[in-house]
């Protein structure tokens, strides 16, 4: 630290970045005042739900785990160990993805490259954050579950603060890897030999989980004979998050023993962890600096990721040709023949869709992301058929049903929240080219609601029937849920394009962010209700889904009179937040 000739300490470029961010998330908050009130008292309404809720939950199901004797302690104890390794696994991805945007696809992250500020404190504070903004919801969504183990453990109260000062400690490590990947990658991600191995390696990765974890068959003797036998077994693929290398496995033991006592072995896991958090963490804020730097200039020199790839320089050179003495380039002849393909689309509109769908296809952190959501979900749906084979009742058959519906259209409101509610502030502080273009910013925003709408429905229609396919389900069900599906699918774009016209954020221009503020948790918040809501009003509405071994004769009213309110629920949640967006943007001064 310098010290000037009037003998005032300098603050350190850190410490200033840190204030700044600290007081503008003060003032954001405090800006929060002047938003609607009731809009507030919703939001904090759902949070506060979702913690009671969530809570109930998990204190119910590890109650009644643990009633079992001899064996609710193994089980719960294995469940904290699975639990703690899968989310550190998402932490890692999450981290990655986050680090990786923040540190080379950020207008701030490049406005600070051009300071005279070291790049080492630069590369900490995008550390600091990106942890930050990955780990926030890991945190909230994990915190009724563990005051849930406490109360049916009866723990002591130093429990509680101990348990956060571990979650403190747990999300560092994955932040650190995460953007040290996230370097790594930026470096050889444009190398032949790194793309083939990363290909292969995947491959190979995907290969051996399906083999290793594919279900194992147990036989009705084994089930009445070897109690034990049979948890082993069914247990022998989780065995995994007992590897003692794992941090989740640290934080998990030293959870463990805290609740159960032993306070010496859960200090000793607590230090194991605080020290490879201090060991790795210094090395990453003193040494990645420099290879951050190297990385961002590869990025941002770099043309294209195959540029390396002779194919790419043949086609590159075939898109090239020379017309007149003028060059002329046709990287998007192919996109647009087939947009202008039967002269279904106006120009202007045709000109609008192409260039979303480029914008969406250059992104990388836009479309992988999406790619991992619906992966991640395609592999819930072919493991519904291992699933399935001990349902023999038709009731625990269409309750698994609505909950895989409820499963594609959560997943389907978390995909519109993160991609479609940011489409219109992703045009930031041009949007007034936009507006005085004779095309109009009110059909600019109808027209993004149709492409999301119809590019959603394509995957989430496609992973609905799946899963009926997988559950063994007739024509009758398919159509049922296929046709509920994509009236969801139509609402939850439409609260995502209104709300995202509703409260734009031109000054940003990461997704994240943007998602992270007001107008974006409010979508979240809503659509979920609209979720609830609709699953409930499906399944009342189901002929089959509740008395399905009765006559009534009033079903048939009843599942018209139900289907009907849900149409008009769709209707009205999808409609009233599109038609303000849509009167706003119409009214909207540039």
């Amino acid at each position: 630290m310098k010290v000037p000739s009037s003998g005032v300490c300098s603050p350190s470029p850190l410490r200033l970045l840190v204030r700044i961010a600290l007081l503008s998330s003060w003032r954001r908050l405090l800006a929060l005042r002047e938003q609607s009130w009731f809009l507030l008292a919703v939001i904090g309404t759902f949070l506060a739900g979702y913690l009671a809720l969530a809570f109930s939950l998990f204190y119910g199901g590890l109650k009644f785990i643990s009633k079992f004797p001899g064996l609710g302690g193994l089980l719960v104890e294995r469940l904290i160990f699975v639990l703690f390794a899968f989310l550190f696994g998402l932490l890692l991805i999450s981290n990655l993805v986050i680090s990786y945007t923040n540190l080379f696809k950020n207008r701030e992250t490049s406005f600070l490259l051009t300071l005279p500020v070291p790049t080492a404190v630069i590369f900490q504070w995008k550390l600091m954050e990106s942890t930050l903004l990955a780990s926030w919801a890991f945190v909230f969504l994990i915190a009724p579950l563990l005051c849930a183990y406490g109360l049916v453990n009866h723990v002591a109260w130093h429990f509680y603060p101990m348990v956060l000062v571990l979650l403190g400690l747990f999300i560092v490590l994955p932040g650190v890897c995460g953007a040290w990947a996230a370097v790594t990658l930026a470096r050889v991600l444009d190398r032949k030999a790194f793309q083939i191995l990363l290909v292969t390696g995947l491959l190979a990765l995907s290969g051996f989980m399906l083999l290793q974890f594919r279900p194992l068959p147990v036989a009705d003797e084994e089930l009445e004979t070897r109690v034990l036998l049979v948890i082993d077994r069914l247990l022998e693929n989780t065995s995994f998050a007992n590897f003692p290398l794992l941090p989740s496995y640290w934080i998990s033991a030293s959870v463990q023993n805290w609740s159960e006592g032993a306070l010496g072995s859960a200090v000793f896991f607590a230090l194991v962890m605080l020290s490879y958090v201090l060991f790795f963490g210094a090395i990453a804020c003193q040494r990645l600096g420099n290879a951050f730097y190297e990385a961002s200039n590869r990025v941002h020199s770099r043309g294209s990721l195959f540029a390396r790839w002779s194919w790419f320089q043949a086609r590159a050179i075939r898109q090239q040709t020379v017309e007149s003495g003028q060059l002329r380039l046709r990287a998007g002849d192919g996109l647009d023949s087939l947009l202008s393909f039967g002269g279904w689309l106006a120009p202007d509109t045709r000109a609008l869709v192409g260039k979303d769908l480029r914008v969406f296809w250059r992104d990388t952190t836009q479309w992988a992301q999406t790619a991992m959501l619906f992966g991640l979900l395609g592999v819930y749906i072919i493991n519904l058929r291992h699933f399935t084979r001990q349902l023999d009742s038709p009731f625990w058959l269409s309750l698994v049903s609505f909950l895989n519906l409820g499963a594609c259209a959560l997943n389907l409101a978390t995909l519109t929240t993160r991609f479609v509610f940011p489409q219109f502030s992703l045009e930031g502080r041009r949007v007034w080219l936009v507006g005085l273009a004779p095309i109009g910013l009110v059909r600019v925003v109808r027209l993004k609601f149709w492409l999301a709408s119809i590019a959603t429905l394509a995957v989430t229609l496609g992973l609905v029937l799946l899963s009926c396919s997988m559950l063994g389900l007739d024509a009758a069900h398919t159509f049922f849920f296929g046709l509920s599906v994509t009236v969801m699918t139509f609402t939850l774009n439409a609260i995502a394009v209104g709300l995202g016209a509703l409260y734009p954020n031109f000054k940003e221009t990461n997704p994240n962010k943007i998602v992270s503020g007001f107008g974006g948790t409010f979508c979240l918040v809503l659509s979920f209700v609209y979720i609830l809501v609709s699953v409930v009003l499906l399944a009342v509405s189901s002929p089959w889904g509740w008395k399905p071994d009765m006559t009534d004769p009033f079903a048939g009213a009843r599942a018209a009179s139900t289907w009907t309110a849900f149409v008009l629920v769709s209707f009205l949640a999808g409609w009233f937040p599109l038609r303000l967006g849509l009167r706003k943007v119409a009214t909207a001064e540039l």
